[in-house]
Parts: structure tokens; sequence; C-alpha cells
């Protein structure tokens, strides 16, 4: 039977790579990466890069996939399930194609393949097309690697913490710890001016970016500082800590 790898890369550095991550990887034939355009085409190099780095033996491969268009307008859930539907399809296709019957094959997971990712969810509905086992390699989470950066703890004593997108912040505010990711739209300006945040952008790279203070002393400053990065690379991951 084929077998696929969900790896865990972590956040952006290629030391945040686990030691299981790279024994998954030297048992990978053929690599399944996502190519979503010129902009965010050095997050596929990335993905070489890290293979280059820690894989021993010759002869694995990548095959890149063009990614499908999401809706941009009508129902957002919606147009999540058709997105991933579409990109089901395309799996499916690549992985009979591409891997032998008892080939092994593997999705390089930015972060960790169990926060704010779809692969897991696409890989479900790939089964319904095509036969194969698969395992998930846990990876350094964008949260991780946020709190080290500002060198502070996820949670307040004995308190939950909150993990949230700008989306759900716009809708339902928070009381209390939360990580909020998806945010393009800079939600936290919306947040009382006391609100204590840490954000961080590009986490583990060379182009990170860090800020702290509080919405009303730093927000602003945050929302230029993220439209210029966003601007100059043509794309942005970004990640941020608040708390009341």
């Amino acid at each position: 039977m084929r077998r696929i790898h969900v790896i865990g890369i972590g956040a952006g550095d290629p030391d945040y790579v686990t030691a299981q991550a790279v024994r998954a990887l030297n048992d990978t034939e053929v690599f399944f990466a996502m190519d979503k355009g010129q902009a965010k085409s050095d997050l596929v190099e990335l993905r070489r890069e890290i293979c280059r780095r820690f894989i021993t033996r010759p002869g694995y491969r990548f095959v890149e996939l063009p990614d499908p268009q999401r809706a941009a307008d009508g129902d957002y859930t919606q147009a999540v399930a058709d997105w991933h539907t579409a990109r089901a399809r395309m799996w499916a296709k690549a992985i009979e194609t591409e891997l032998g019957p008892d080939g092994t094959g593997a999705f390089l997971a930015w972060g960790d393949a169990s926060l704010y990712d779809s692969t897991l969810r696409i890989l479900e509905q790939v089964a319904e097309h095509v036969e194969f086992g698969f395992d998930v390699i846990p990876g350094i989470t964008a949260v991780q690697a946020l709190t080290a950066r500002h060198r502070i703890p996820l949670n307040d004593v004995g308190e939950p913490v909150l993990i949230t997108t700008g989306r759900q912040l716009r809708g339902s505010g928070v009381s209390g710890s939360a990580v909020v990711m998806l945010d393009g739209e800079c939600s936290f300006l919306g947040c009382p001016p006391q609100t204590r945040i840490w954000w961080g952008a590009y986490l583990g790279t060379p182009q990170e970016i860090l800020v702290a203070g509080t919405v009303g002393e730093v927000g602003e400053h945050i929302a230029e500082v993220r439209a210029a990065a966003r601007a100059r690379h043509g794309w942005i991951m970004d990640i941020y800590l608040l708390r009341p």
C-alpha cells in the first residue's frame, strides 16, 4: 500500500525540524508541494532547502501542484469546503500517478499539521479516491515560536488560552488570553487600547519581525509594519497573542 507522511517542519527555522521529522524525510521518495504562484515561491524553496539539508540519500523528487483558486466572495465556509474538494481531487490524481503502489510520499506542513492547517482534512477526502496509509509527525508551531521569541508564557497562572482567527476575533472579541492566527485585517485594532499584544511575522526566518506593547501604543505601528512587509515580500505569515 502507498504511504504518506505528513511532516510538520516548524515555523520557518530549519533548526525547528525534529529528529523524528528527519527520519521521515529520509523515508520519502516523492514530496508533494502546492505551487501558490511566484509571490510565494520561496515557501516551496524553503521546503526544498530543508530536504537538501537533512536528506542523506539521493533519488527523492518534488511534485509541485498548482493550488486551486478559492472563491473570495460568498459564504466563507462553503468556499473553503469547495477549495478543499478541488485540492483533494488534485492530490488523489497526483498520488495515484506519481507514487508507485507501495511507494512513500510526503506533504511538508508549515508549523504543525494540527493547527489551522488543511492537510489532514483534505487527505480524508483523498482517501475516498485512492488507497493509502498515512502518519503525522508533529512540528514546532508558530504559537511555540512566538512565545519563545518574546520570552513569555502562553497563559496567565491557572487561566485558559483561546486559539482563534481574526474573523472570530472581529465577531466575538476575547475575554482572556488568545492566540490569533489568519488575520489579514489587523483585527486587534478593534480591541480596547489597554490590551497587551505580542506580535510576530516570518517567525524563525531572517525576515522575522517582533513587536510588543499595548494595542493603544503599538497597534497602528504593527498595521503599518505588516502592510510594508507584505508589500515587500508578496506574502506574510503572522500571529499574535492578546491579553486584556
